[in-house]
C-alpha cells in the first residue's frame, strides 16, 4: 500500500493541499519555544506531541470540509546533522527521530482516512544553511553525501515522499535529488526566491530546474516554489517554455515582506487567508497541472482551508 501510494502521490493530478507554518504556528499561537526552529524535539514528550497532534489535526480537518486532499510534512525540517546539533542531537539519534515523525502522521493518517481524507506523508527536508541566504553553498557530491542518511531514514520508515524546500540554489538540491534516487523514494524539489522571482542567489528559477534536471537526469518528481509571497512568485512564472511542465506546486507565504524583513519581525506575519486562497487559486488557473499548493511561513489551516477551497474552484 506504501509503494502504492509513493508511486501515485502527484501523478493523477488531484489536487493536495500542504499544511502550513508548523514552527510560526507552534511559537506564535501555542506559545511554544523552538531553538533553532526546531520543531522535531517536541516528539520527546507527550504535550509536545499533543501540540503536533492539535497541529496536523487541524489540517486534516480543513482537508475534509474542502475535498482536497492533503499532504503533511513530518516535523523534521531541522532534523539534519548540523541544526541537530546545536539543540543537542547527535547525528546516529537522528534515523530514529524520523522513524517516530513518520510514526506519528502514519497514525494520524489512519485516523482521518476514516473520514474519507487522502493523506500523503512528506519527509521535510531543510536547508544545511540558511534557508533566506546563499551565502554558504554546498555542491552536488557533498550535498549527497551530507542528505543521504536523512533520507534513507525517511525511506525506511515509510514516507511517501521527501521534499527539499528553501532550497536557495542548486548544489544541495541536486545532491538531495540523487541521495533520493538511491534510497528508492520520490523527491520535490522546492527552490525559494527574492521579491524579484529570482533564487537567493540570483538564479533565474528556470535556470534552476533545467540545471537540476540536467545534473540528475530528471529525478526529482516535480518542482516547487515556497516562501515567498505569490507576488514574489508570479515573476519567476511569466518566464515560459517547456521547463514549467516540470513545476508542481507553490507553497506561499501570506506576507508580501521581504525574507530579510521576515527576518527581523518579531509578530505573526499571517496575512488574509481569503487573499492567499485567491491569490494561490489564480495561479492554478494559470497553471492546472499544478497539483500542490498551501502556505508556508505564517499560515495556518485557515489558510489551508481557504486555498482548498479557491485551488478546487479553479
Amino acid at each position: 500500500m506504501i509503494q502504492d501510494r509513493r508511486v501515485s502521490f502527484a501523478s493523477d493530478g488531484r489536487l493536495l493541499v500542504t499544511d502550513g507554518g508548523l514552527e510560526t504556528t507552534l511559537i506564535f499561537h501555542d506559545g511554544i519555544d523552538l531553538p533553532n526552529f526546531a520543531a522535531f524535539p517536541l516528539l520527546d514528550d507527550q504535550q509536545g506531541r499533543a501540540a503536533l497532534r492539535r497541529y496536523y489535526d487541524a489540517y486534516a480537518e480543513a482537508a475534509r470540509r474542502t475535498g482536497a486532499g492533503c499532504i503533511l510534512d513530518t516535523p523534521t525540517f531541522r532534523a539534519s546533522p548540523d541544526w541537530a546539533a546545536k539543540v543537542g542531537y547527535q547525528p546516529t539519534q537522528l534515523p530514529g527521530v524520523i522513524a517516530d515523525a513518520v510514526s506519528l502522521l502514519r497514525d494520524i493518517r489512519a485516523t482521518w482516512e476514516q473520514h474519507g481524507v487522502r493523506i500523503v506523508i512528506n519527509g521535510a527536508i531543510g536547508p544545511r544553511g540558511d534557508g533566506y541566504s546563499a551565502a554558504e553553498t554546498m555542491d552536488g557530491a557533498a550535498a549527497e553525501t551530507y542528505h543521504l542518511p536523512q533520507i534513507q531514514a525517511y525511506a525506511a520508515a515509510g514516507a511517501d515522499v521527501v521534499t527539499a524546500q528553501t532550497m536557495t540554489h542548486t548544489g544541495e538540491a541536486i545532491g538531495i535529488a540523487r541521495a533520493a534516487a538511491r534510497a528508492g523514494i520520490p523527491c520535490v524539489v522546492s527552490f525559494t526566491v527574492e521579491t524579484d522571482g529570482r533564487l537567493p542567489d540570483g538564479s533565474l528559477l528556470r535556470d534552476a530546474v533545467l540545471a537540476v534536471d540536467a545534473a540528475t537526469d530528471g529525478a526529482p518528481s516535480l518542482y516547487m516554489v515556497n516562501c515567498a509571497h505569490p507576488t514574489h512568485i508570479a515573476p519567476a512564472l511569466e518566464v515560459g517554455g517547456d521547463w514549467l511542465r516540470r513545476m508542481g506546486g507553490v507553497r506561499a507565504n501570506p506576507s508580501p515582506k521581504s525574507h530579510a524583513e521576515l527576518n527581523e519581525s518579531t509578530s505573526l506575519e499571517d496575512g488574509d487567508p481569503v487573499a492567499l486562497g485567491e491569490q494561490l487559486g489564480a495561479i492554478r488557473r494559470s497553471f492546472p497541472h499544478f497539483c500542490l499548493f498551501g502556505g508556508c511561513c505564517g499560515s495556518d489551516s485557515r489558510h489551508a482551508e481557504r486555498i482548498g477551497l479557491e485551488c478546487r474552484a479553479g
